[in-house]
């Protein structure tokens, strides 16, 4: 009896099974393991300009902006058109909440850099926690000559004056 090399079918499980058997709602929401009030969060500022703590500069080109997270927080959803570039000035770690669903945990450090282009059309929606023990501090400075228009920005996020 010549036996055939075709492995023997193995009955599905988990996911598979959940997927063959019709029951879709594990695949529906990329956002299921989410902590609550984040997408509500996602949902309410998905067109937020806001990239930062402070807008501590802006001229016709650049926009310059500080973000400080404390341990332990987050900031809001935002969406970045600008083509733009971070530079982180403390170490810590981050986890990132993005549009599609996905979490990336990232471990910063001083001078850690991340550069980022935008065609017409093209923007990425995401928040930024600090899941470490001690402050993040990010400098982030968007280009206004990009192939999108500049999202607006409400007054009260800009740096006031010293007196």
């Amino acid at each position: 009896m010549r036996r055939s090399s075709t492995p023997a079918p193995r009955r599905a499980e988990g996911a598979a099974a959940a997927i063959l058997n019709g029951d879709l709602n594990m695949t529906k929401n990329p956002h299921a393991a989410w902590p609550d009030g984040l997408l509500d969060d996602m949902n309410a500022n998905q067109f937020s300009g806001v990239v930062g703590s402070v807008l501590v500069s802006e001229t016709d080109r650049v926009r310059v902006w500080h973000l400080h997270l404390p341990a332990g927080k987050r900031c809001a959803f935002h969406r970045h058109v600008l083509n733009y570039f971070w530079t982180c000035h403390s170490h810590g770690k981050a986890r990132g909440y993005f549009e599609d669903g996905a979490v990336k945990d990232v471990s910063h450090f001083p001078g850690d850099t991340k550069h980022f282009d935008f065609g017409l059309g093209e923007y990425m929606l995401h928040s930024v926690e600090n899941i470490g023990d001690t402050d993040l501090l990010f400098t982030t400075v968007e280009f206004k000559q990009s192939a999108n228009t500049p999202l607006p920005v409400p007054e009260g996020i800009r740096l006031a004056e010293a007196v």
